[in-house]
C-alpha cells in the first residue's frame, strides 16, 4: 500500500468512502435529497450533518461528530457555507478528500465576511432581513438563491429556510483541511449567491480539480446528475489513492 506524503497523499482503500454532506445557511441536510438515494444505490454509506447555524465552532463540531459516525474513510461534500465547515473539519485524519459545491473555503486567519468583501458583492446580499438575531432571506431573494429551480421548488426552499445567527460569518476557526487533502470544486458560473470570481479564486488557491457548470447556486437540486458525476469521480480517486492536484474541466453542454 502506498505511503502518505506530506502534501496530501491519501492511502488507497478497497472500500468505498463514506460520504458526509454538509449544508449551507437557509438549508439543511434535505438539500442533498436528489443525491443521497443514487449514492446509496451505488453502495456508498451516506450521512448528512444537521448543524444549527448558531456558532461557527458548534457547526464544525457537529460535522466532526457526523464524521465519527461514519464507518470508513470519509469524503466530505460541502455546499456554500458548508464548504467552510469541511475546510476546518477536514483536518480530521478520517477525512480522505473534500468536494466543494459552489462553496466557501478559508485560509488561516480569514473570516467568511472578510474574504467575500474582496470580491464583487453577490446579488443575494440585497435581499436579507436581520431580525431576532438571525439572517433571513426575503421572499424576493429566492431567485438569487435557487432561481434555476421550478417555481414550486423555489417556494418550498423559501418556506423551509434555516436562518443563521447574524454574526456567524464573522467568526474564525483553526485548521485548514485542503492544505493536506485532495479536493474537487464545482464552480457555478451563473451563481447569484456566491460570486463566481470568488469561487474560481478559492478553487485555484486550493489546487482543486475544478468543474465549471452553467448553474445557479444549488446545482445539487437543479443539475444533480452533474454533481453526482463529480462525487463519484472523487470517490473513485480516493479508492485508488489521490494526491493534491489542479485540473480544470468543463461539463459540456452545461458550460457556456
Amino acid at each position: 500500500m502506498p505511503s502518505a506524503h506530506a502534501k496530501g497523499f491519501i492511502m488507497a482503500t478497497q472500500h468505498k468512502p463514506s460520504i458526509v454532506f454538509v449544508h449551507d445557511i437557509w438549508a439543511d441536510g434535505s438539500s442533498f435529497s436528489k443525491l443521497i438515494p443514487p449514492l446509496q444505490a451505488d453502495g456508498y454509506e451516506v450521512l448528512a450533518s444537521q448543524h444549527r447555524l448558531d456558532t461557527f465552532d458548534d457547526d464544525i463540531e457537529t460535522v466532526r461528530q457526523t464524521i465519527d459516525r461514519a464507518s470508513g474513510p470519509v469524503l466530505l461534500v460541502g455546499h456554500s457555507y458548508g464548504g467552510s465547515l469541511i475546510t476546518h473539519a477536514g483536518t480530521d485524519p478520517r477525512v480522505a478528500g473534500l468536494v466543494y459545491i459552489a462553496a466557501l473555503s478559508l485560509d488561516s486567519g480569514e473570516t467568511l465576511h472578510g474574504l467575500q468583501a474582496k470580491f464583487p458583492t453577490a446579488d443575494i446580499y440585497s435581499h436579507i432581513d436581520v431580525r431576532f438575531g438571525r439572517a433571513w432571506m426575503k421572499p424576493d431573494g429566492i431567485a438569487c438563491f435557487v432561481g434555476d429551480l421550478p417555481d414550486h421548488e423555489q417556494k418550498l426552499v423559501w418556506a423551509t429556510q434555516n436562518p443563521c445567527a447574524a454574526d456567524l460569518l464573522a467568526e474564525i476557526a483553526g485548521g485548514i483541511g485542503w492544505k493536506s487533502k485532495p479536493s474537487w470544486y464545482i464552480v457555478c458560473t451563473n451563481d447569484r449567491t456566491l460570486h463566481p470570481e470568488l469561487q474560481h479564486f478559492m478553487a485555484k488557491r486550493m489546487r482543486s480539480t475544478i468543474f465549471e457548470i452553467a448553474s445557479g447556486h444549488v446545482p445539487m437540486l437543479s443539475q444533480p446528475k452533474v454533481v453526482l458525476d463529480v462525487i463519484r469521480e472523487a470517490g473513485a480517486a480516493i479508492m485508488n489513492g489521490a494526491e493534491k492536484h489542479s485540473q480544470v474541466h468543463s461539463r459540456s453542454p452545461l458550460v457556456r
